[in-house]
């Protein structure tokens, strides 16, 4: 199952003192400060230009449970389309699967009893090719869109079509929605606000969930961690003429990386 959105648990807090902060930002990274404006601003994600590289998805339907293979942490539910508990996901607490038909599966995520996620699977006749049809509510607008993947490893001999190994190759919103993110920088970080939630990181402040850190004059890289280990890397990099910036995000976890371009707003 797609999804786009990093992990919500990322807000940073600092203990230490602003003022120091602030001393140790003019002394040590002052052209960031002066380059600021580069990053400051709303920025569109091209949907066309989605790269997806590394770990594939991994399915397997057996005697009527679902087993998410590739999912960290691994997912094994009924799939009688009723909520069972599963953990270690920051937008659902809950999935519901159900079959749909030979080709077809449904797939329902909530969080606390509201629903985050819904979307259909359906593998094409010849068994290569998947479509995901999908409803994203998590956002301050409901995002709707469509998925596109490729087979790359078959499921076992009379399992459901889309039992499986599975590469996506495309993905692309209906709406505007879930693909602008707003970016202020601060004394001493930089503010994220995608829609959804709002976050903010501070430079070089390795003990916190999120952090940053300043590659050049136009790049800067996020690193999130969970329980001390780096779990996401996030490398941003406007363009010389300030109108686009390449991001480069990197799931540690599994393995797997999504490369693309967003182009600032007026």
């Amino acid at each position: 199952m797609y999804e786009l959105k990093a992990s919500a648990e990322r807000a940073a807090r600092s203990r230490r003192s602003p003022v120091r902060n602030l001393v140790a930002l003019l002394l040590f990274a002052p052209s960031f400060l002066f380059a600021q404006s580069r990053f400051d601003g709303t920025w569109k994600m091209k949907m066309d230009t989605l790269r997806f590289s590394g770990t594939p998805e991994e399915y397997l339907f057996d005697k009527e449970m679902y087993h998410c293979l590739s999912c960290v942490p691994k997912v094994d539910v009924k799939t009688d389309g009723t909520d069972q508990k599963v953990a270690g996901y920051a937008n659902y607490d809950t999935l519901a699967v159900r079959i749909l038909d030979s080709n077809s599966v449904e797939f329902s995520m909530k969080k606390e009893g509201k629903p985050t996620f819904v979307c259909t699977e359906t593998v094409s006749p010849d068994g290569q090719k998947m479509t995901e049809k999908f409803t994203n509510t998590m956002e301050a607008e409901t995002v709707t869109g469509k998925a596109g993947f490729t087979r790359v490893g078959k499921g076992p001999i009379g399992s459901h079509a889309l039992s499986g190994v599975w590469r996506m190759d495309t993905v692309k919103n209906a709406t505007r929605a879930g693909t602008l993110t707003t970016i202020q920088t601060t004394a001493d970080g930089v503010r994220f606000s995608d829609g959804s939630q709002s976050y903010e990181a501070r430079f070089d402040d390795t003990d916190s969930p999120v952090s940053l850190k300043q590659i050049d004059d136009f790049t800067i890289e996020e690193t999130h961690k969970q329980d001390g280990k780096v779990v996401g890397v996030k490398r941003m990099s406007v363009s010389k003429d300030g109108k686009s910036m390449r991001i480069e995000a990197a799931d540690k976890q599994r393995g797997t990386t999504m490369t693309y371009t967003a182009e600032k707003q007026p």
